[in-house]
C-alpha cells in the first residue's frame, strides 16, 4: 500500500523538480542571451540550491501527502507559498554573489512561470488519476474488515481522494446492519470466498484489539490467499492527527504526537531565526524606544518601568518574563487578579502600549537569552496555570515548545480573558486547541505567516497577549 503510494510521490517530486529546472532555464534565456548563462557557473549552483530547497520545503509542509483530500484552491495556496520561498532564495543568492545581469527580468519570469506550470501539473495529474479510476486501471481493489466508525472513516478517505490508488469494494463485518449502500460483502467467516470473488488485492483491518482471535483468523486467511493486509491500531482514538510510527530494534513504536520541533535541525533553524530577529530588534528599535518609554513612564505614572512576572516556559519550567508596566504600581501585589478588557488598573500610557503591543517588546530579551521564541504559544502566569488545569487536563502539552511573543491563537483573535467565567473557559479551551495545533504542525513558513498576520493585526489595533 505505502510502497505504491511512495512511487506516486517520487513521480510527482521528479515531475515538479523537472518543471523547476525548466522554469529556471526558460527564465534565464528570457532575461539574457542563452550563451551567457553558460559563462556563469554559479548560476548552476543556484539551480542546485533551488532543487534542494524545493525538496526540503515541500516535505516540511507535507505538500505531497496523499492521505488528506485537498481541493484545487488549497493546492494553489501551497504552490504559491513554495514558489515564493524559491523566489526569495534566488533574490538572496543574487544579492550575495552581486549578480548584475540575471536580476529583475529573470526573477519576475521565474516567479510567474514556475507556479503556473506546477498548478497545470497538479490539474493534469488529478484528471489522469480520475480517468484511470473510472476505467479501473492501475488501481487495487480494497476491502475493509470491520464497519465501525474507524472503518467507515477510512473508507471515506479512500473514496474522496482520487490520488489514492485504491478501489474500495466494501466491508466485511458480522453485522450486516452496520453498513448500507450495498457495501456489505459478507461475514468474517466467509472471508476466503469474498477475497476470491471480488479479486481483493489488499485488506484493511479496523477491528478492536479485543477481537484478537478474529484478527488472527483474518491474517491467516489473507496470507493463504496472498492478499496484502494492513491493520489500523485500536489505540487510534488516543492518537493525535499528527503521530509518528518508528522502529527501535525489532519493536514498532507509535508516538502519540509528532512534534516537528523535536528534530535538532528544525530547533537550530528556529533558534537562529530568533537570535537574528531579537538582536536586530534590540539594536534597531529598542535601543531608542526603551529609553523613550522609560521617560514617559516616569513622567505620567511613576513607579518601575518594567513589569517582571514568573511565567510557565518550555517543559513547564518557570522563567522571568519581561514587559513594560501597563498598570498602576500599587496594584501589583501578591494577589492574582486576571486582566480583562477595560480594566481600571491599566494606565493611559499602558493602554497605548497594550493596543500597539509595544509592552511585549522587552520579551526580545527573553528571546535572546533563550527563554522564549519570536513565535510560539503565549506564556501564561503561574497563577493562570493553576486556574487552567482545573478544566484543561492536557494543558502541559503546549509546553513542548518555547513560548512566544506572538502565536497562532493570538493572530486568530484568542487573546486575553473575558469577564464571564463560562465564556472565558470556552475561550481558554479554544486558545489551547490552537496552541496544540501549532505544536503539532510547526513549520518555518508557518512562523513567517504568523509574524505577518501579527503585524496586520497590530495595524488594525487588535493584537494583545497576556
Amino acid at each position: 500500500m505505502l510502497g505504491k503510494q511512495r512511487s506516486f510521490y517520487i513521480f510527482r517530486l521528479i515531475a515538479d523538480l523537472f518543471l523547476l529546472n525548466i522554469a529556471f532555464i526558460v527564465s534565464a534565456f528570457y532575461a539574457q542571451p542563452p550563451e551567457l548563462l553558460f559563462t556563469r557557473a554559479y548560476m548552476f549552483l543556484l539551480l542546485l540550491i533551488l532543487n534542494v530547497l524545493w525538496y526540503l520545503s515541500s516535505n516540511a509542509i507535507n505538500y505531497y501527502d496523499d492521505f488528506h483530500p485537498r481541493n484545487a484552491a488549497f493546492q494553489f495556496i501551497q504552490i504559491i507559498k513554495l514558489s515564493v520561498l524559491s523566489s526569495l532564495g534566488i533574490i538572496l543568492f543574487i544579492f550575495f554573489v552581486k549578480e548584475d545581469l540575471y536580476t529583475r527580468n529573470f526573477i519576475l519570469a521565474f516567479t510567474l512561470l514556475f507556479p503556473v506550470t506546477l498548478f497545470i501539473r497538479f490539474v493534469v495529474y488529478n484528471r489522469i488519476l480520475i480517468s484511470l479510476r473510472e476505467k479501473n486501471k492501475y488501481f487495487r481493489n480494497l476491502a475493509i474488515i470491520g464497519a465501525g466508525k474507524v472503518g467507515k472513516d477510512f473508507s471515506e478517505t479512500i473514496t474522496s481522494n482520487p490520488s489514492l490508488v485504491y478501489n474500495f469494494i466494501g466491508f466485511v463485518d458480522d453485522s450486516p446492519s452496520v453498513t448500507d449502500n450495498g457495501l456489505h460483502l459478507g461475514k468474517v467467516s466467509e472471508l476466503q470466498g469474498i477475497l476470491n470473488k471480488n479479486e481483493i488485492h489488499e485488506v484493511i483491518v479496523a477491528l478492536p484489539n479485543t477481537a484478537i482471535d478474529v484478527i488472527d483468523r483474518v491474517v491467516r486467511v489473507c496470507n493463504i490467499a496472498g492478499v496484502r493486509i494492513h491493520i489500523i491500531p485500536d489505540m487510534f482514538k488516543f492518537l493525535a492527527k499528527k503521530y509518528r510510527i518508528s522502529m527501535i530494534g525489532d519493536f514498532p513504536i507509535i508516538t502519540v504526537r509528532n512534534e516537528p520541533l523535536e528534530s535538532i535541525h528544525w530547533q537550530l533553524i528556529k533558534r537562529t531565526f530568533d537570535l537574528v530577529v531579537s538582536l536586530l530588534g534590540l539594536v534597531l528599535i529598542c535601543s531608542w524606544l526603551f529609553p523613550l518609554i522609560a521617560i514617559l513612564q516616569k513622567l505620567f505614572s511613576g513607579g518601575p518601568v518594567f513589569f517582571i512576572q514568573k511565567r510557565v516556559g518550555k517543559e513547564h519550567k518557570p522563567f522571568n518574563c519581561y514587559k513594560f508596566r501597563t498598570m498602576t504600581p500599587q496594584n501589583h501585589d501578591k494577589k492574582f487578579i486576571p486582566t480583562v478588557p477595560g480594566d481600571p488598573r491599566i494606565t493611559r500610557l499602558g493602554s497605548i502600549l497594550r493596543k500597539t503591543n509595544m509592552d511585549e517588546l522587552p520579551q526580545l530579551i527573553n528571546v535572546l537569552i533563550g527563554d522564549m521564541s519570536i513565535v510560539g504559544p503565549r506564556p501564561h502566569a503561574i497563577a493562570y496555570d493553576e486556574l487552567y488545569k482545573e478544566f484543561i487536563e492536557e494543558l502541559r502539552l503546549r509546553n513542548f515548545v518555547k513560548p512566544g511573543i506572538t502565536g497562532w491563537a493570538q493572530v486568530h483573535g484568542l487573546r486575553g480573558d473575558v469577564p464571564d467565567e463560562e465564556e472565558n473557559k470556552k475561550r481558554i479551551q479554544q486558545r489551547f486547541n490552537f496552541d496544540l495545533w501549532y505544536v503539532e504542525n510547526w513549520t518555518f513558513l508557518l512562523d513567517i505567516q504568523i509574524i505577518f498576520m501579527t503585524f496586520w493585526r497590530i495595524l488594525r489595533g487588535d493584537v494583545k497577549g497576556h
